[in-house]
């Protein structure tokens, strides 16, 4: 069962706080909406931070590349170093990286974004396909040969995802056995200032038909554990010392308590109390639950 927290009783965000050295965020439904900031979220990230927390900003938006991510902050006042921002993109190619130890001779075909590819080349992982010219078309592909370079193709959020694009990852995957098939994650939809839409999920859905269920791919961000353990190649911290904060049940709080880390789901996003206490609640049960993250504030205001 979780425990509700409330600010007539601000003792127990202070105990929360008092618990947790390392706290994860997810963003949008938790820090902000679009470009809105949720009420308070400033205030407590740098009450955390003056009480020597370690902060780390956890989210599945692949399109944007931490610099990019930064900016974003920035533009909202929220203090944020780009190496604390984990993007499901970063985590892709921290995966590659540090975790596949991906070879140097070979290289990666992209579906997906600018972004995507900026945090490939930040781990020194060539790559092909993503915003080339030469497979952003609508025109049917030519003969497209097997090629042993390309050791992966990895899927993002494609707003110019084309049958060009998907052809030719089915190839290398189809040819090829040892070729990885990655996704930067598999959320069927994403929230966006025009609404809801597809996600990066529905970019993947083509290749998992096309090459049937013994070629599935390995999704790296929440709630999967690939995307903890590209934390983890990058941050040290002690599970049992951190909590994860989020609005999604079945990404942010499923990811958390996969890994063995305290979670804290905020009603600000996705996840409504009817998902709790209805007539059908999830089975996924947080440790903790809040209205909004600008509750924390209550800790200091006792």
């Amino acid at each position: 069962m979780s425990v509700r927290l409330d600010t007539k009783a601000p003792e127990r965000y202070q105990e929360l706080l008092n618990k947790y050295d390392t706290w994860m965020f997810d963003c949008d439904g938790v820090l902000w909406h679009g470009d809105r900031l949720i009420d308070g979220a400033v205030e407590v990230l740098h009450i955390l931070r003056s009480q020597k927390k370690r902060v780390l900003f956890v989210t599945n938006n692949a399109t944007k590349s931490r610099r990019n991510y930064k900016k974003k902050f920035d533009g909202l006042g929220i203090e944020a170093h780009v190496d604390e921002v984990f993007g499901s993109a970063y985590a892709a190619a921290v995966y590659l990286s540090s975790v596949l130890n991906f070879p140097m001779d070979k290289r990666v075909y992209v579906i997906g974004m600018s972004g995507l590819e900026d945090e490939l080349r930040s781990e020194g992982i060539s790559f092909i396909g993503g915003t080339d010219p030469a497979d952003n078309t609508l025109s049917a592909p030519g003969e497209i040969p097997p090629d042993p370079s390309v050791g992966a193709v990895l899927v993002g959020l494609d707003t110019s995802i084309n049958y060009t694009k998907l052809s030719r990852a089915f190839r290398y995957l189809h040819s090829n056995p040892e070729c990885v098939f990655l996704a930067t994650n598999d959320d069927s939809t994403f929230p966006s200032e025009k609404g809801l839409l597809p996600g990066a999920g529905a970019i993947l859905a083509p290749l998992l038909t096309a090459l049937g269920p013994n070629r599935p791919a390995t999704a790296i961000g929440k709630p999967n554990s690939t995307m903890l353990d590209a934390i983890k190649a990058k941050h040290d911290f002690d599970p049992e010392r951190t909590i994860m904060v989020g609005d999604r049940l079945n990404t942010d709080i499923k990811f958390g308590k996969a890994g063995g880390l305290a979670t804290l789901l905020v009603l600000t996003g996705i996840t409504s109390e009817e998902n709790l206490t209805g007539p059908s609640p999830s089975t996924i049960v947080p440790d903790y639950v809040t209205a909004s993250i600008g509750d924390l504030r209550a800790a200091v205001a006792s």
